[in-house]
């Protein structure tokens, strides 16, 4: 499955999965419909419901998402250097994906990993305005793709969310 994080309107959703129907037989789009609850820090989704959170929305199995997916294609504005206030929050959502106990990879400490699962990820961006916006972005994409054990593909810059929508409906 691709899962599709974006924050984009939702009208736009179609559109989207258009663009990256290639890569899969099965596309779940992930998009601000306006319910999505801020990440708590209970860690519920951890040790009492483990894989699920306990916040009742529509983003509360985000890490079983994860886990069926094998490409995970994130769609953002670049807001200081960081994701979009909310895919940062569908992020934050997401822990349950990994396990709560630690592992060593690359030298460093990381959560281990919930399933077996290894996800592919492509990154898109839109409205970075300096180098060191393009950096920081760069690197916690990075960190994000070794914590959910997962392989960074890709990350593109662009001016503004069409463009990124016009350069790969002509791929």
């Amino acid at each position: 499955m691709v899962l599709i994080i974006h924050d984009l309107d939702e009208k736009l959703n179609g559109k989207i999965a258009n663009l990256f129907e290639k890569d899969a037989d099965n596309i779940h789009i992930v998009s601000d419909n306006g319910t999505i609850k801020n990440c708590i820090g209970c860690f519920n989704c951890w040790v009492k419901t483990p894989g699920q959170c306990m916040l009742k929305d529509d983003y509360s199995n985000m890490g079983e998402l994860m886990a069926k997916s094998k490409v995970l294609v994130i769609l953002s504005e670049c807001k200081y250097g960081t994701y979009s206030p909310f895919v940062k929050n569908v992020l934050d959502r997401s822990i349950s994906y990994v396990h709560p106990d630690f592992t060593k990879r690359n030298g460093e400490i990381h959560h281990k990993t919930r399933y077996n699962n290894q996800i592919h990820i492509k990154a898109y961006f839109y409205g970075a305005k300096t180098i060191e916006e393009k950096d920081t972005i760069k690197k916690l994409v990075n960190a994000n793709s070794l914590n959910f054990n997962g392989i960074v593909d890709s990350i593109e810059f662009s001016n503004d969310w069409e463009d990124i929508l016009n350069e790969n409906s002509s791929n």
